[in-house]
């Protein structure tokens, strides 16, 4: 069993000043030893974040807090269903073509033919 943190919890722990080891020990405390991550989706919401920040010493200290978090905790990749893994931005563009029924029109087909259900032309 372990636990997949959600980019809500680590934005809320960070905003109160918690330094990465802060926030996993407590978690420790209160789960006992567990495993615990982080998706590559929220690393990507984090940085996000980092660079909507209204200062330069925020957006550092935010960053560095990321850099952190990435290095001290496995960044587990996103996977289709099926256990193919697929790229983030694949996923990403992939995802929001299905959703708006769409193709995708690529050099590189390969990648995007991951994507289930999705049509991809290459041009």
């Amino acid at each position: 069993m372990g636990i997949v943190l959600d980019s809500s919890v680590i934005i809320a722990a960070e905003r109160r000043g918690r330094t990465v080891r802060e926030i996993l020990e407590q978690l420790k405390e209160v789960h006992g030893e567990i495993e615990i991550g982080i998706s590559v989706v929220t690393v990507a919401e984090l940085v996000h974040g980092a660079y909507r920040t209204k200062t330069p010493a925020q957006q550092q200290r935010r960053l560095e807090f990321i850099e952190r978090l990435s290095s001290d905790v496995p960044v587990y990749p996103v996977k289709e269903a099926l256990g193919i893994q697929v790229a983030f931005e694949i996923l990403l563009i992939g995802g929001r073509a299905l959703h708006l029924g769409y193709e995708v029109a690529t050099l590189n087909p390969r990648d995007f033919k991951r994507v289930p259900g999705l049509s991809v032309i290459q041009i």
